[in-house]
């Protein structure tokens, strides 16, 4: 089953202030527009790397299995640029991560448990906007070294890093530069602090930090690089990165209960083990994310 698609959509200035963020609602305490509601298609968005394809795919695909109209728009580009367009009502459903969220409206948020930073995401969520069940599935931030690395530095912890980082190269996408829980929070919490910083995106990381041309790497713990055993996560004892379960944010007027309620057991259903495999077969063995998608659904039955 494949969702109809419609052109991503451009990259718009940041023009929701902060400020306009109201108390935290209770996602569920109002039936909301569409999604069974009559209304028109729901809009599912993702942001521009694989694992957000694909994920897309699956909240789409088990909403049009209930005979919920659906269109997506993929690849729309980073978390700067498409909440945006979801609190402006341009999309209805996107596959979040509770904690990459949680920063991204509270720089100085603090990290917690999943629980935790679910009742701090509703708190800081501006009123039309709010963020259903997450899923048993995390795909957390890692700073990540070959095993050789790990081995000659002896490094099995981010805090190990400390006395080496001054020579080595950091790859991580550009805005992790700047991100609290980037960067800075390294330097912060961990007083680590890299030599040099390459903005690399997807496979250029994996390629770059197997090659060397950068020592370490912000790897995403469900990277199918993992795999392979040539790299080792390091341990993040002072959770600088907090919990990053999968989570659908959503636009209240856009979707209904029925549509809330089958995103729900799809999230329900989504462990990380399962998605490092689905996450394999997209990146690793290069097939389309939308018939990933509609075979885990088909295997689960929730299509």
């Amino acid at each position: 089953m494949r969702t109809r698609m419609r052109p991503a959509i451009a990259a718009a200035p940041l023009l929701l202030l902060l400020a306009a963020c109201g108390g935290g609602q209770d996602p569920y305490s109002d039936d909301g527009g569409g999604g069974g509601g009559g209304g028109d298609a729901l809009v599912v968005g993702s942001a521009n790397f694989p694992e957000s394809t694909l994920l897309a795919q699956i909240y789409a695909q088990a909403l049009e299995a209930e005979g919920i109209a659906v269109e997506t728009q993929l690849d729309i580009g980073s978390r700067e640029v498409y909440y945006d367009q979801i609190a402006e009502g341009n999309l209805s459903v996107f596959p979040e991560y509770n904690g990459g969220i949680l920063y991204h409206l509270d720089p100085d948020a603090e990290s917690g448990t999943t629980e935790e930073t679910n009742k701090a995401v509703r708190a800081a969520l501006p009123e039309n906007l709010a963020i259903l069940e997450s899923a048993p599935a995390q795909n957390k931030d890692s700073i990540t070294v070959t095993s050789e690395t790990a081995e000659q530095e002896n490094l099995s912890t981010i805090g190990d890093l400390e006395a080496v980082a001054g020579d080595m190269a950091l790859g991580a996408p550009a805005e992790f530069k700047t991100r609290p829980q980037g960067v800075p929070g390294l330097k912060d919490v961990y007083g680590v602090e890299f030599g040099s910083f390459r903005p690399l995106e997807g496979n250029l990381l994996v390629e770059g930090l197997r090659g060397g041309d950068v020592q370490a790497a912000n790897l995403f713990t469900t990277n199918p690089a993992f795999t392979t055993g040539d790299f080792v996560a390091l341990e993040d004892p002072e959770n600088l990165f907090g919990s990053q379960n999968v989570t659908p944010l959503i636009n209240k007027d856009d979707v209904g209960r029925q549509a809330r309620d089958v995103l729900n057991a799809v999230s329900a259903e989504l462990t990380t083990e399962e998605l490092i495999e689905l996450d394999a077969r997209v990146q690793i063995d290069h097939e389309e994310a939308d018939k990933v998608a509609a075979d885990w659904l088909a295997e689960t039955g929730l299509a």
